[in-house]
């Protein structure tokens, strides 16, 4: 399984940024090969300064060896061994009309941490499946919002009708900055830990992720192409960078991927390249009374079922 889908991500990823290079017609994205000493490593592709996308990455990494000890106490496990592969894309747009995206699909396996003797197969101890895909946007759209959960909802619903209203809330519910008491977005789907059941096999996991992965560009492309063109202003750009700073808290705060990454000696550049190059924090900022900026921030704070 973990041959076959780390396959996929990296056939995801030529797609991905291909597409997104496309749309912005200036920049391309700068590809890192890189290595991790205890092993594994991954393909880090980067997109700057383009005339659509401010900065954006779409990695892929394959991790294997040791679980560092501060990961075993946190999945519950002992001396174990592991092979963790998946793509993470993060894309921050100039425009503030524009939304940022978030969008993650993995696979996990443990092993006991024995060796192994000649020819000898090793044992999975235990394998899951886990992703998603969110939006975050600056300034609300509501034909945006839903025309993003209705493509998450269809790719969920041909393999099981409960999967949507279950993966949307849980994602309302993860992407959540308790200490702000407002959502990073406006949510979308957040699985994990799928792991084989009465109901589903591994393959049939495999099945479902990877037509959440199939759907992605159908999800964000006709927003960006609605929305790049549309004028702003440079309060609505100061604005974005204000919420930028929100979705940062999240990611260093909150974030269990990136949490995972700097405990398994990741590498960092392609850890932290889900950080927007401009944002701000400005003290006791609220928005004006009625307008759209605290239209957006009402939503935030209370999840709306778009569909």
């Amino acid at each position: 399984m973990k041959d076959k889908f780390y396959q996929y991500i990296q056939d995801l990823q030529d797609t991905i940024t291909s597409k997104l290079e496309e749309i912005d017609g200036k920049a391309k994205f700068q590809e890192d090969i890189w290595k991790r000493p205890e092993g594994g490593g991954g393909r880090t592709r980067v997109i700057q300064n383009g005339d659509v996308f401010e900065k954006g990455g779409v990695n892929i990494s394959g991790v294997h060896g040791k679980l560092p000890k501060s990961m075993q106490a946190y999945f519950k496990v002992g001396d174990v061994n592991f092979f963790a592969c998946g793509l993470s894309l993060v894309i921050h747009p100039k425009s503030p009309m524009v939304p940022t995206v978030h969008a993650n699909w993995r696979y996990f396996e443990m092993y006991p941490s024995t060796p192994l003797s000649t020819g000898e197969k090793r044992e999975i101890i235990d394998s899951w499946f886990g992703g998603g895909q969110d939006l975050t946007p600056y300034y609300l759209f509501e034909e945006d919002a839903k025309h993003f959960h209705k493509t998450c909802k269809t790719a969920c619903d041909k393999h099981n009708l409960e999967f949507y209203p279950t993966y949307k809330k849980r994602c309302d519910e993860y992407f959540y900055n308790t200490h702000r008491n407002e959502g990073r977005g406006i949510g979308g789907l957040f699985f994990d830990y799928c792991k084989t059941s009465d109901n589903m096999t591994m393959e049939n996991w495999y099945n479902f992720v990877t037509q959440v992965g199939d759907s992605f560009l159908d999800a964000y492309v006709p927003i960006v192409e609605k929305r790049k063109n549309l004028p702003y202003t440079d309060a609505q750009r100061n604005w974005q960078e204000i919420r930028r700073g929100r979705y940062v808290e999240f990611n260093l705060v909150h974030d269990k991927g990136t949490l995972f990454g700097l405990k398994t000696n990741g590498r960092i550049e392609s850890i932290l390249m889900s950080l927007p190059p401009h944002v701000q924090w400005v003290y006791d900022h609220q928005p004006e009374p009625g307008s759209e900026e605290e239209k957006l921030i009402e939503v935030l704070k209370n999840p709306v079922d778009w569909i």
